[in-house]
This record gives C-alpha cells, structure tokens and sequence, in this order.
C-alpha cells in the first residue's frame, strides 16, 4: 500500500519493482478532502465510544464476576451471540430510528453504535479479566467500610489495569477500523476517515494511487499509536495466564 502510494496511477494499475517514487497521489489526496477534519472525527468518535463502552462495561462486569446470579452464563452468552448477527441485519431499523431522532451523520449517533457494536467484546474481557481478582482482596475492602463505588474505584481497576488498559486499546482500534456504519449513517459532517477513504472509490474506477495514499495516511495514526503502546497491549493481553 506504501509503495503503490508513492507511483503514479499508470505505474500503479501496471504493478512492476522499478519505478519513480512521486508524492502526488498525496498531493491530489490532500487537496480534494480536508484530511483533518476527517480525522478529528476518527479521534472523537473512536475515544468517545471506547469511553462510554468502558463505562457501561466495567459496572457490568463487576456484578457478572462478584455477584453471579443463575442467569449470569446465560446473560454473558447472549451478549456474545448479537456478534455474530451480520450488521446489515440490523441496518434499516438502526436507519430509521436514527433519522427520527435526528442522528444521521452526527458524531453522537457513531458514538452510540460503536459502543454498542463493542460492548459484548468489552464486557467479555473485563469479565475475564476481573475473574483473575481473588474476591478475598474486595471483602477485606468492604471490611474497612469501602462501599461498591470505592471499591471497584480504589481496588479493583488498579489491580487490573493491564487488562482494562488493553480492552480500552483494543475498542479503539475496533471503532477507528469500522467502515460498514460510518458509511450508511454518515454523508459529510461526522464522516471518519473510513468514509474519506471509500471516496476514492468512484463510477469511473478505482484510483489506486490515491486509494492507497488515503489509506496510508488513515491507518498511519493508529499504526503509531498501536506500536508505542504494544507492550501496555501485550501486558494485558497475557494477564492472569501465569500464575
């Protein structure tokens, strides 16, 4: 994808080793859509709901792993089964109810169907995750008098960092990669970058060049953000497997 970036778009519908780097497909990227905007819209609906997908999720958890009912397992399997409903299932309701209440192409209406399309992942991590805290560590808690709120505030995320911190990571890569709902529910105002990028895909044909080129410069943030924090990912990713 680089170096299909850096040709020119005959050389790049001719694949070939030998060519002439160029960064007009940059240039020609950059001058027809405001990468920026584009991209504050990733930011902001990626942070917003891997923010509001932890706070429903942890709350969730914390009853699923320290106050099991009957229906605990049951609850937990359902959760995990609307994953395997294909999105466009669901497309022409969520369509209908998010033009009622005037949500399309807002950053608001993203943010609520990212977080719900990751809360099952979220959940199911936190729960493993919190499962791994012996519960002998929140009782002596509740001894001192720590009521519910202090006790999962105080004790309970700081000795699971590493996995919240990874459950976080991984909703935010999950929510900047989404392309199926930022391009039915958006046209221009709260477009992501996913959507900048399937602009470059027209009638006429795909521009290769320039395809490529915004997909670069989309994945680039991300990329970097996901190296400088692959050893917080990797640490919470292995939590509790060695005992």
């Amino acid at each position: 994808m680089l170096l299909t970036s850096l040709k020119s778009e005959p050389e790049a519908v001719t694949p070939s080793i030998a060519f002439t780097p160029t960064l007009q497909a940059y240039g020609d990227v950059l001058a027809r859509a405001d990468y920026l905007a584009f991209a504050l819209n990733s930011v902001i609906i990626a942070i917003g709901g891997t923010v509001l997908a932890l706070a429903l999720a942890i709350p969730a958890a914390y009853v699923m792993a320290f106050h099991p009912t009957k229906r605990t397992r049951s609850t937990l399997l359902w959760m995990l089964s609307t994953k395997m409903l294909p999105s466009v299932g669901v497309l022409v309701p969520i369509y209908l109810l998010f033009r009622t209440l005037g949500l399309l192409d807002t950053r608001i209406g993203l943010i609520l169907v990212y977080t719900l399309m990751n809360l099952p992942i979220v959940v199911w991590m936190l729960f493993t995750f919190f499962k791994e805290v012996p519960n002998d560590i929140l009782e002596a808690g509740r001894m001192d008098g720590a009521r519910t709120g202090a006790e999962v505030w105080h004790l309970l995320l700081p000795l699971t960092l590493p996995g919240v911190a990874s459950t976080g990571l991984l909703s935010l890569i999950l929510c900047w990669n989404e392309a199926f709902w930022s391009l039915n529910l958006t046209s221009s105002a709260a477009a992501p970058l996913t959507a900048f990028i399937a602009s470059f895909s027209s009638p006429q044909g795909l521009f290769f060049a320039k395809l490529s080129a915004a997909s670069t410069v989309a994945v680039a943030p991300i990329l970097v953000f996901g190296w400088l924090s692959q050893r917080q990912l990797v640490r919470g990713l292995t939590f509790g497997a060695v005992k």
